[in-house]
């Protein structure tokens, strides 16, 4: 069970780092965003999913 969530973790990972890549944004803001995601594991997840998707190319403008 254990690996299943782990496995879940890092597709849903790879997909949000993907989506952050492919945002109109600067190189910074991307790498920021990719990292703070990465680092901070679900709940990293669960605020760029539930909140900060849509808002990221009004913040890194």
């Amino acid at each position: 069970m254990a690996s299943l969530v782990y496995i879940v973790g890092v597709v849903l990972s790879i997909i949000a780092v993907l989506d952050i890549l492919k945002k109109p944004i600067s190189l910074v803001g991307k790498i920021i965003c990719a990292v703070l995601v990465l680092a901070t594991s679900w709940i990293g997840l669960a605020v760029y999913f539930l909140f900060a998707r849509d808002r990221l190319t009004t913040w890194f403008k």
